[in-house]
């Protein structure tokens, strides 16, 4: 079993071989590299779809329109953003939003799975499309899938899977909204039931091409100096 600051070393790890990742074409047009943020030993974590400009921009997820509904949504169920942990499949932007494409799904995957890993949250929300076809493997889609939970494996780590809505397809359509607020309200049900038995040993974390640089996040009163520009890495990495 690893300890909580092993885990939390490991994740910065991971955290700069992807700023760094230069895996699939996305590299070449992304500002910046949108790796996730939120409570390292998060129990809740939500998986979206690909980051959006304003993702680019601040290197954080889900600070939109969408995100601000994400936000709404948690205050309802009496939590934060730092109380959960927030990915999406891809780390970069796709350019003018377009849909991710396989090769770059393929090429994030081992981002996804390293952060599940080491997170290790009981219960995992899928927000849409998507992350709900790649984290099970199958092509149903979500409208038949949502509010639906079930006990996956995924990786090493065995989950709760509960499939979501995306905030941003219930932005305009009330009666997507109703059924996201809907399912939404039944994640504490889930939390309370406490992660699923796990798999007997532990695979160790795939290895991935690039070396990982020494890396230390500024504290809470911003710590060591960064590049202008640069987003608050502490909260990319959930440090809280």
């Amino acid at each position: 079993m690893r300890t909580a600051t092993e885990r939390r070393e490991l994740l910065k790890g991971v955290y700069e071989q992807a700023r760094n990742c230069v895996r699939c074409p996305l590299h070449q047009t992304r500002t910046t590299v949108v790796f996730g943020s939120g409570h390292a030993d998060a129990e809740l974590m939500f998986v979206g779809e690909a980051p959006g400009a304003n993702e680019d921009r601040m290197g954080l997820p889900f600070v939109g329109q969408a995100g601000k509904l994400l936000d709404k949504l948690l205050g309802e169920i009496g939590m934060t953003r730092q109380d959960v942990f927030v990915v999406n499949t891809i780390k970069c932007r796709p350019p003018d939003n377009r849909d991710p494409h396989p090769n770059e799904i393929e090429s994030c995957q081992p981002y996804l799975r390293q952060q599940i890993e080491l997170v290790e949250p009981a219960v995992i929300c899928t927000l849409g499309n998507f992350s709900t076809k790649l984290l099970r493997g199958e092509t149903i889609g979500i409208s038949r899938l949502h509010g639906r939970e079930e006990v996956r494996e995924i990786g090493s780590r065995t989950v709760r899977l509960y499939p979501l809505y995306h905030p941003a397809a219930a932005l305009y359509t009330p009666s997507t909204l109703e059924a996201l607020r809907r399912d939404f309200h039944r994640i504490p049900e889930l939390l309370a039931l406490g992660a699923p038995e796990q798999p007997q040993g532990l695979e160790p974390i795939p290895e991935l091409e690039e070396p990982v640089p020494e890396f230390e996040p500024p504290g809470p009163d911003g710590g060591p100096e960064r590049a202008a520009g640069e987003p608050e890495r502490a909260a990319q990495l959930g440090l809280f």
